[in-house]
């Protein structure tokens, strides 16, 4: 069955998260991608390894479905095999600020000029326009700079979430971008610039906080698990664990009332609206927590189902592996990789498409390994690949 990128060539110049995942998502779809690392490799496949000098899980992760190419583009051999790549390209994508596209000839002016058709997608940290354009960062540096850090945690311990939702946020605006620009090159024949960034993935995710402090001046602070605007919607204590609860609106309330055997709650003026259950949220977390602690997980659960509120456990990530849901839905699919003990449950494409279904073809790559494969479809012989990799240029 044929992807929808079919046909479609990526370059990929990305580093950790993401660029990286950005192009493992047009990969899911059918395009042909190639990830150029640098000669000794990027920093992202020795972040946290699995294996000895290899590929960590994050890799593994997000450069499924590509092929491996090394090259140092600073060498002018280098610059010269960037050039033919992009003369090749359909999509060139590339993750670091303006001046480190100007200097590795990814910038905007000089892709259009070597490939009009291209489309060139390019993430930053923080975006085009203010003072900070040129600096580099991270998630997490989009995490404490939206709000939603400062709002999370407790008062005066702000937390950051663990998961890069930044960054897989953005690889995915970035992957929607390039592949609008995809369609209107059916049109105009042209490609154009894609631009994303990490921060304004962040304020577009946590933007609501934004509008209602402009508007309202509410001057929140966190509050750990539980809901600011509902309730009860809170993580609580199991006899044997945790479990999140969140009846959010008044037909879900009636049900959880009803559930813990407290129908008097709804007449309570204290929890009259959502927003009143929001602003008395430790007192329903109480009752909340009042009822779990006596029951089990399970338990717990099976009510919340029968009553049909809302519910689900915190498992941790054996936990996940574990899980009976989890499994059933086929969604962690096993891949090997070279010297892994074990298959890696590497997650698939997290949408659908019932015609031309996404989904992994291959593996990550293991360093440089498709580089003489590539080299040869542009022209080198093994002469020359020699001497590219004797002068340390792949």
């Amino acid at each position: 069955m044929t992807g929808v990128l079919d046909g479609i060539r990526v370059l990929d110049f990305g580093r950790y998260i993401a660029g990286p995942f950005c192009a493992c998502l047009l990969g899911d779809l059918g395009a042909e991608v190639i990830r150029v690392e640098r000669v000794d490799g990027s920093e992202d496949r020795f972040l946290g390894p699995l294996l000895d000098d290899d590929a960590s899980a994050m890799f593994l992760h997000v450069n499924r479905n590509k092929r491996g190419l090394t090259l140092n583009p600073m060498k002018p051999q280098g610059a010269q095999i960037v050039r033919q790549l992009v003369e090749t390209a359909d999509v060139v994508l590339a993750n670091m600020p303006t001046a480190g596209l100007e200097r590795v000839g990814l910038d905007w002016p000089t892709v259009s000029a070597i490939n009009p058709k291209a489309v060139l997608t390019t993430v930053n940290a923080m975006g085009e326009g203010g003072p900070w354009s040129d600096r580099v960062g991270f998630d997490g540096i989009g995490q404490v700079m939206s709000g939603s850090t400062f709002l999370s945690g407790r008062p005066g311990d702000p937390m950051k979430g663990y998961v890069p939702w930044v960054d897989f946020g953005t690889a995915s605006m970035a992957a929607l971008g390039t592949v609008s620009a995809l369609h209107e090159r059916q049109t105009t024949g042209k490609g154009q610039h894609v631009t994303a960034a990490l921060l304004q993935t962040a304020l577009t995710f946590s933007n609501y906080t934004h509008i209602e402090q402009a508007v309202n001046k509410v001057d929140r602070e966190a509050s750990a698990n539980r809901h600011q605007l509902a309730g009860p919607a809170d993580i609580v204590p199991t006899l044997d664990g945790h479990v999140i609860v969140q009846a959010i609106g008044p037909t879900l309330f009636r049900r959880f009332c009803e559930m813990i055997e407290r129908p008097e709650l709804v007449e309570d003026p204290r929890f009259a609206t959502d927003t009143d259950r929001g602003e008395n949220g430790e007192a329903i977390s109480a009752i909340l927590a009042g009822w779990t602690v006596e029951r089990s997980t399970t338990e717990v659960l099976d009510a919340c189902a029968v009553a049909s509120v809302p519910a689900g456990p915190v498992l941790s990530p054996q936990q996940v592996l574990e899980n009976e849901h989890v499994a059933g839905l086929g969604f962690l699919e096993p891949v090997d990789y070279p010297g892994l003990p074990t298959p890696a449950p590497m997650a698939r494409t997290p949408f659908g498409l019932s015609d031309n279904p996404p989904g992994i073809r291959h593996r990550a790559p293991t360093l440089g390994e498709h580089t003489d494969e590539i080299l040869a479809e542009l022209g080198f012989d093994a002469a020359a690949i020699a001497d590219l990799r004797s002068q340390r240029v792949v």
